[in-house]
Parts: structure tokens; sequence; C-alpha cells
């Protein structure tokens, strides 16, 4: 197989406080959380990624920072880990590097330190701008502190700055969701990801599901709504819930939906190699301390094994379902190593079911039902 671009996913995973919706490998931070020992795990791991030789001398197209709220470590902290990196693996020359940020963070901490660390993609989690439905949501912040983080960014420097907004949320009608997206716009963003609450499990919003949500009529139509004010606005929808001004978009998100490799490091993360003619997956210990002690002990089990044909076939239809241009059947041979053979009889099944389209370029992609009932039309890949 032809080897796709390289992007590096780096963890960092406390919060001030875990929001009730949030699925992802986060935890609290308390007041002193070993934030010396955590980078020094993390330039270890990026060691021991290197021996392993899972990179093959590549370079790195994107990195991602993530987590938890990355915005709670220095920009001293950041600088040593993309440095690291750097010198471990090599940066493309035009290298997109995102770091997540909670506006009630980064507008105290040092945006212009972040941008000199080497950061050029800065991804704010402003979520909403009701302040009743942000206390709802456990969020730390603010309406206010999202602009004045955002202006902060913009005069830090950052000209590509990426705005989370949610909808569906607890309280929500069709005219607060609208206003959410219309302040969204006004601060200027070049990207905008928009999406829908979902009720994840082991999550206090899945276990006690908070009585005020929309429903699902009433969501749908909030979804069209903020959808047409991104697109008069100049956002092109270009994946189920990113939406970007022209030049714009997420290039590393980009990777992991069309099914490209990525390196991983950091409590949780999640890495994809391919090597020869296999694909591989691996998973670093998900607690801060577990993982951190595994680094210190040159101990970590990553999990590192090879994705069997229904999983490659599953994990690429998985993601690249998520995008609006779609895919085309070389791109689904060359990223999975499968001959197309493999899926064409799935995707038949689907078009008939009305989820899935071929357009006059040969690409497929979702219909406006399928696109409505992903999970559905995903479902059809497995097994």
């Amino acid at each position: 197989m032809k080897l796709p671009p390289l992007s590096l996913y780096v963890h960092l995973p406390w919060c001030v406080s875990k929001c009730p919706y949030c699925d992802f490998n986060s935890h609290r931070a308390g007041d002193d959380p070993p934030r010396e020992r955590y980078v020094g795990a993390v330039l270890a791991d990026l060691d021991r990624e290197a021996q392993e030789g899972r990179a093959s001398g590549r370079p790195i197209d994107t990195v991602f920072i993530g987590g938890g709220t990355p915005s709670l470590f220095t920009a001293g902290e950041i600088g040593r880990i993309l440095d690291a990196a750097d010198k471990r693996f090599g940066f493309e020359a035009d290298v997109e590097i995102t770091m997540e940020a909670n506006p009630g963070t980064v507008e105290r901490g040092d945006p212009a330190g972040y941008r000199a660390a080497g950061v050029n993609r800065l991804s704010l989690g402003a979520q909403s701008f009701d302040a009743g439905i942000l206390q709802t949501l456990g969020r730390i912040h603010g309406p206010d502190e999202i602009g004045r983080a955002f202006d902060g960014a913009v005069e830090a420097g950052f000209d590509n700055i990426n705005l989370d907004l949610m909808f569906a949320l607890p309280g929500q009608d069709e005219s607060k969701a609208l206003s959410d997206v219309r302040n969204a716009i006004a601060l200027g963003p070049q990207h905008i990801s928009y999406y829908q609450l979902t009720l994840e499990p082991n999550t206090v919003f899945h276990a006690r599901p908070p009585e005020t949500l929309p429903d699902e009529d009433t969501s749908w139509r909030i979804q069209e709504q903020g959808q047409q004010a991104l697109a008069e606005a100049g956002f092109e929808q270009y994946e189920i819930s990113a939406y970007a001004k022209d030049g714009h978009q997420c290039r590393h998100n980009l990777n992991y939906w069309r099914f490209a490799d990525y390196l991983a490091v950091g409590a949780g993360a999640h890495g994809k190699v391919t090597i020869g003619d296999d694909i591989h997956r691996y998973a670093k210990p998900a607690h801060p301390l577990g993982y951190i002690e595994a680094m210190e002990k040159s101990q970590c089990d990553d999990g590192f094994r090879a994705l069997d044909e229904g999983e490659r076939l599953f994990e690429f239809m998985l993601n690249a379902l998520r995008l609006q241009d779609g895919f085309g059947e070389d791109e689904f041979e060359g990223r999975t190593g499968l001959d197309r053979s493999a899926v064409l009889p799935k995707l038949e099944n689907a078009r008939e079911s009305g989820l899935i389209l071929r357009t006059e370029g040969g690409l497929w992609r979702p219909s406006e039902l399928g696109a409505r009932f992903l999970n559905d039309l995903q479902a059809k890949f497995l097994g």
C-alpha cells in the first residue's frame, strides 16, 4: 500500500472540572496536577514512538494537541513537546499545529506564548453563548469570555481559529440556537465545528438526562437553520459537523476521516499506522498517573495489533461517510489494501435503501436521508 500522510495526536488530560456531557479521557486537575512529570512522560513517549520505527522516517504533516484542556499547560511546556516531536520526526514546512483551549483558561493564559511555541491553529471550546446553557453544560466560562479569548488570540497572531459550537442543548429552542450561530459568525473565525449534543455512555447526562432537551424534530430544524446561516456567511460544510471558510479546512481531522495515519502520545491517546501491507492500531494507558508511571518505567503495553479485513473496511467507511464530497473506490483500495469488490455489495445495498448515492463523478456520499441517519448508514458496513 502507498503510505498516507502522517499526523501526530498529543493528549493532555486535565480539566478544571468535568463537564456532565463529556466522555473524553479527561480528569479533574485539582490544585496541583503533576504537569512536569506528565510532560516528561510525553517526551519519553515520543522517544518510544521514534525507537519503535512506527513513523518509518515519514515527516509529520499535522499535530493536534487535545484534551482535557491543553491551555492549562504553559506555553513553555507546549513548546517543549513540539520541539521534541520536530527533532524526533521532523515537521513538514507547512505543518498545521492545532491546540484546543477553553475560553476561560486561554484568556487568562498566554496566547502569544502558544503562538511563539509553534501553535498556528487554535480551537476554542465556546459551545454556546447563552449564560444559562453554559452553566447547565458545566462550562467554566461565560459568553463574554469567549469574545475576549477570541480577540486575544487574534492579537497574538492567530489567523486560523476554530470555534466549537453545540446544538440541541438543554433549554435551547430554535431562536436560541440560531443566536449562538450568529454570535459565533460575528467574531470572525475561519472554522466552526457545529455538532449536536449526544448523551454518551458513562457520562452524567447519560445517567440523568436533562429534562429540557429539544425533541428530534426540533433538533433537526435547529441543525438546518444553523447550516443555512453558516452557508450564507461563507462557511462551506465539508464534513458532517465541520464548516470552513475557503482554505481553512482542518487538515488534521481530514487525515482521520480519510483513513490516513497518526502517531499518538499521551494518556489514552489512540494511534493508527500503516507498515508494509498491514494497518495497526494502538492505545496508550488511559489514566494519567498510570500513563506517567508506565513511561517512567519504560513498561508501556499499548496493545499494538494489526487490523483484520473486516475492521479495515468498517473503519474506513465509518470515517469516509462523514465527508460531504464523498470518496472513490480507488481511495478505498489505496487506504485499506482491500479490493473494491469487498465493499461494493454493501454500497449497493445502502444505495437501494436510499442512504447513499453515487455522484456524476463516480464518488460515493451519503444522501440527505443518510446524513440524517448516519449511524444507520455506517452500521451497514459492520461485520
